[in-house]
Protein backbone atom coordinates (compact mmCIF):
# COMPACT_ATOMS: atom_id res chain seq x y z
CA UNK A 1 0.00 0.00 0.00
CA UNK A 2 1.37 3.42 -1.01
CA UNK A 3 3.06 5.21 2.51
CA UNK A 4 0.43 8.15 1.68
CA UNK A 5 -3.09 5.93 2.12
CA UNK A 6 -0.86 4.49 5.50
CA UNK A 7 -0.56 8.37 6.08
CA UNK A 8 -4.14 8.98 5.83
CA UNK A 9 -5.59 5.81 7.14
CA UNK A 10 -3.63 6.55 10.45
CA UNK A 11 -4.93 10.30 10.78
CA UNK A 12 -8.02 8.90 10.02
CA UNK A 13 -7.46 6.74 13.47
CA UNK A 14 -5.46 9.37 15.34
CA UNK A 15 -6.17 13.10 13.96
CA UNK A 16 -3.92 15.70 14.09
CA UNK A 17 -2.40 16.50 17.99
CA UNK A 18 -4.40 19.75 19.12
CA UNK A 19 -1.47 21.90 18.68
CA UNK A 20 -1.00 21.15 14.65
CA UNK A 21 -1.27 23.45 12.35
CA UNK A 22 -3.73 21.33 10.42
CA UNK A 23 -5.78 20.61 13.75
CA UNK A 24 -9.36 19.90 12.68
CA UNK A 25 -8.68 19.99 8.83
CA UNK A 26 -8.52 15.33 9.17
CA UNK A 27 -11.18 14.74 6.46
CA UNK A 28 -10.57 17.65 4.34
CA UNK A 29 -6.85 16.43 4.34
CA UNK A 30 -7.90 13.03 3.45
CA UNK A 31 -10.14 13.67 0.45
CA UNK A 32 -7.49 16.03 -1.47
CA UNK A 33 -5.27 12.92 -1.03
CA UNK A 34 -7.64 10.65 -2.13
CA UNK A 35 -7.95 13.30 -5.17
CA UNK A 36 -4.45 13.54 -5.90
CA UNK A 37 -4.20 9.18 -6.21
CA UNK A 38 -7.04 9.42 -8.51
CA UNK A 39 -6.03 12.06 -10.55
CA UNK A 40 -2.44 10.71 -10.89
CA UNK A 41 -3.32 6.59 -11.86
CA UNK A 42 -5.88 8.71 -14.72
CA UNK A 43 -2.82 10.77 -15.89
CA UNK A 44 -4.33 14.27 -15.36
CA UNK A 45 -1.51 15.19 -12.33
CA UNK A 46 1.32 13.57 -13.37
CA UNK A 47 4.91 14.28 -11.45
CA UNK A 48 4.83 17.21 -9.37
CA UNK A 49 1.95 19.08 -11.39
CA UNK A 50 -1.85 20.31 -10.53
CA UNK A 51 -3.03 21.92 -7.65
CA UNK A 52 -6.09 21.20 -5.60
CA UNK A 53 -7.56 22.87 -2.82
CA UNK A 54 -11.04 23.34 -0.06
CA UNK A 55 -12.77 26.33 1.19
CA UNK A 56 -12.36 25.53 5.11
CA UNK A 57 -14.05 28.94 6.50
CA UNK A 58 -15.26 31.42 5.03
CA UNK A 59 -15.46 34.29 7.14
CA UNK A 60 -12.69 35.19 7.33
CA UNK A 61 -12.14 33.51 3.96
CA UNK A 62 -9.58 30.68 4.34
CA UNK A 63 -8.50 27.63 2.17
CA UNK A 64 -6.21 24.26 2.64
CA UNK A 65 -4.37 24.41 -0.46
CA UNK A 66 -1.60 21.52 -1.62
CA UNK A 67 1.78 22.77 -1.11
CA UNK A 68 4.05 23.46 -3.47
CA UNK A 69 6.76 20.94 -6.06
CA UNK A 70 4.96 17.64 -4.37
CA UNK A 71 4.21 14.36 -6.24
CA UNK A 72 0.01 14.68 -6.12
CA UNK A 73 -0.29 11.05 -6.20
CA UNK A 74 1.93 10.81 -2.97
CA UNK A 75 0.25 13.54 -0.76
CA UNK A 76 1.73 13.74 2.77
CA UNK A 77 -0.96 14.26 5.51
CA UNK A 78 1.50 17.25 6.14
CA UNK A 79 2.04 18.50 2.30
CA UNK A 80 -0.96 21.15 2.64
CA UNK A 81 -1.18 24.75 3.80
CA UNK A 82 -3.08 27.34 5.11
CA UNK A 83 -3.86 30.21 3.29
CA UNK A 84 -5.92 33.33 3.02
CA UNK A 85 -8.31 35.88 1.34
CA UNK A 86 -4.53 37.44 0.28
CA UNK A 87 -3.16 34.14 -0.89
CA UNK A 88 -0.85 34.26 2.55
CA UNK A 89 -0.29 31.77 5.06
CA UNK A 90 -2.65 31.71 8.01
CA UNK A 91 -0.26 30.29 10.79
CA UNK A 92 3.74 29.81 10.57
CA UNK A 93 6.21 27.42 9.99
CA UNK A 94 3.87 25.68 6.79
CA UNK A 95 5.63 24.47 3.74
CA UNK A 96 5.01 26.87 0.25
CA UNK A 97 1.97 26.94 -1.17
CA UNK A 98 1.48 26.12 -4.62
CA UNK A 99 2.84 28.61 -6.83
CA UNK A 100 -0.69 29.30 -8.20
CA UNK A 101 -2.34 29.88 -4.97
CA UNK A 102 -3.86 33.09 -6.13
CA UNK A 103 -5.62 31.40 -9.28
CA UNK A 104 -7.38 29.37 -6.23
CA UNK A 105 -7.94 32.22 -4.22
CA UNK A 106 -9.46 35.06 -7.39
CA UNK A 107 -12.44 31.87 -7.75
CA UNK A 108 -13.15 31.60 -4.46
CA UNK A 109 -13.17 35.36 -3.50
CA UNK A 110 -15.13 35.92 -6.60
CA UNK A 111 -17.57 32.76 -6.30
CA UNK A 112 -19.14 32.22 -3.00
CA UNK A 113 -20.98 29.56 -3.59
CA UNK A 114 -17.61 27.57 -4.60
CA UNK A 115 -16.19 25.57 -1.58
CA UNK A 116 -13.17 23.44 -3.58
CA UNK A 117 -11.07 24.63 -6.59
CA UNK A 118 -9.30 21.72 -8.54
CA UNK A 119 -6.10 22.17 -11.55
CA UNK A 120 -5.92 19.51 -13.61
CA UNK A 121 -2.26 18.93 -16.66
CA UNK A 122 -3.77 16.27 -18.61
CA UNK A 123 -2.88 15.91 -22.01
CA UNK A 124 -5.70 17.02 -24.35
CA UNK A 125 -6.29 19.77 -21.96
CA UNK A 126 -2.51 20.73 -22.80
CA UNK A 127 -2.92 20.26 -26.48
CA UNK A 128 -5.76 21.73 -26.77
CA UNK A 129 -5.40 24.21 -24.89
CA UNK A 130 -2.65 25.44 -27.02
CA UNK A 131 -4.78 24.36 -30.85
CA UNK A 132 -7.43 27.12 -29.99
CA UNK A 133 -5.83 29.58 -28.03
CA UNK A 134 -6.20 31.91 -31.06
CA UNK A 135 -10.07 31.59 -30.71
CA UNK A 136 -9.91 32.85 -27.16
CA UNK A 137 -11.36 29.57 -25.87
CA UNK A 138 -13.29 26.52 -27.40
CA UNK A 139 -17.03 25.82 -28.33
CA UNK A 140 -18.35 22.67 -26.99
CA UNK A 141 -21.67 21.46 -27.78
CA UNK A 142 -24.06 18.56 -29.13
CA UNK A 143 -22.53 16.30 -25.94
CA UNK A 144 -24.51 14.11 -23.89
CA UNK A 145 -21.92 14.68 -21.03
CA UNK A 146 -22.43 18.47 -20.65
CA UNK A 147 -25.45 17.96 -18.62
CA UNK A 148 -22.85 16.75 -15.97
CA UNK A 149 -21.97 20.73 -15.63
CA UNK A 150 -23.95 22.40 -12.83
CA UNK A 151 -26.88 24.49 -14.83
CA UNK A 152 -26.44 22.58 -17.88
CA UNK A 153 -29.77 21.41 -19.15
CA UNK A 154 -29.24 19.84 -22.33
CA UNK A 155 -26.44 18.86 -24.56
CA UNK A 156 -27.48 21.41 -27.28
CA UNK A 157 -25.98 24.12 -24.90
CA UNK A 158 -22.92 26.06 -26.87
CA UNK A 159 -20.56 25.84 -23.93
CA UNK A 160 -17.72 28.57 -24.01
CA UNK A 161 -14.48 27.45 -22.07
CA UNK A 162 -12.10 30.56 -22.46
CA UNK A 163 -8.39 29.72 -22.48
CA UNK A 164 -5.55 32.10 -20.63
CA UNK A 165 -2.18 32.94 -22.19
CA UNK A 166 0.18 31.25 -20.06
CA UNK A 167 2.27 33.53 -18.18
CA UNK A 168 4.25 33.02 -15.13
CA UNK A 169 2.90 36.75 -13.90
CA UNK A 170 0.52 35.12 -11.47
CA UNK A 171 -0.94 37.74 -9.86
CA UNK A 172 -1.47 39.46 -13.23
CA UNK A 173 -2.98 36.07 -14.49
CA UNK A 174 -4.98 36.07 -11.57
CA UNK A 175 -6.15 39.26 -12.26
CA UNK A 176 -7.50 38.40 -15.55
CA UNK A 177 -9.22 35.43 -14.58
CA UNK A 178 -11.17 37.90 -12.11
CA UNK A 179 -12.52 40.20 -14.20
CA UNK A 180 -13.50 37.36 -16.90
CA UNK A 181 -15.78 36.01 -13.78
CA UNK A 182 -16.90 39.55 -12.79
CA UNK A 183 -18.08 39.86 -16.74
CA UNK A 184 -19.20 36.16 -17.26
CA UNK A 185 -22.96 35.65 -16.84
CA UNK A 186 -23.80 32.83 -19.28
CA UNK A 187 -27.25 30.94 -18.46
CA UNK A 188 -25.45 27.39 -17.61
CA UNK A 189 -22.92 29.54 -15.13
CA UNK A 190 -19.38 29.52 -15.41
CA UNK A 191 -17.28 25.97 -14.35
CA UNK A 192 -13.74 26.69 -14.97
CA UNK A 193 -10.94 27.65 -17.74
CA UNK A 194 -8.35 26.48 -19.35
CA UNK A 195 -4.07 28.07 -19.36
CA UNK A 196 -2.58 27.40 -22.37
CA UNK A 197 0.42 24.67 -22.86
CA UNK A 198 -0.65 24.04 -18.97
CA UNK A 199 -4.03 22.30 -18.27
CA UNK A 200 -7.94 23.01 -16.71
CA UNK A 201 -9.37 24.87 -13.34
CA UNK A 202 -12.45 23.73 -12.32
CA UNK A 203 -14.74 24.10 -9.05
CA UNK A 204 -18.14 23.15 -7.44
CA UNK A 205 -19.95 24.05 -4.50
CA UNK A 206 -18.13 21.42 -2.84
CA UNK A 207 -14.94 18.95 -3.36
CA UNK A 208 -17.48 16.56 -5.04
CA UNK A 209 -19.38 18.31 -7.49
CA UNK A 210 -15.70 19.76 -8.45
CA UNK A 211 -14.41 16.13 -9.42
CA UNK A 212 -17.74 15.87 -10.92
CA UNK A 213 -16.85 18.87 -12.94
CA UNK A 214 -13.03 17.32 -13.42
CA UNK A 215 -14.46 14.04 -15.13
CA UNK A 216 -16.45 16.35 -17.41
CA UNK A 217 -14.32 18.26 -19.06
CA UNK A 218 -11.66 15.92 -19.21
CA UNK A 219 -13.86 13.91 -21.01
CA UNK A 220 -15.28 16.05 -23.38
CA UNK A 221 -11.74 17.60 -24.07
CA UNK A 222 -10.55 13.51 -24.91
CA UNK A 223 -13.32 13.51 -27.40
CA UNK A 224 -12.90 16.75 -29.21
CA UNK A 225 -9.34 15.64 -29.18
CA UNK A 226 -9.93 12.28 -30.88
CA UNK A 227 -12.37 14.15 -32.89
CA UNK A 228 -9.41 16.04 -34.51
CA UNK A 229 -7.36 13.09 -35.12
CA UNK A 230 -10.15 11.21 -36.93
CA UNK A 231 -10.26 13.94 -39.31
Amino acid sequence: MPQSLNDAMDLAKRGFPEEHRLYGLEEQVIQLQGVGILFYNRGWSVGTSSNYSVVSKRDPLELLVTASGIDKGRLGVDDFVRINAAGEPVVPNQPKSSAETMLHVVAANKLPWVGAILHTHSIWATILSDRYFEDGGMKISGFEMLKGLLGVKTHQTDYWLPIFENTQDIPHLAEQVGDWLDQSAPPYGVHGYLIRKHGLYTWGKDLDEALRHIEIFEFLLECIGRQLLLK
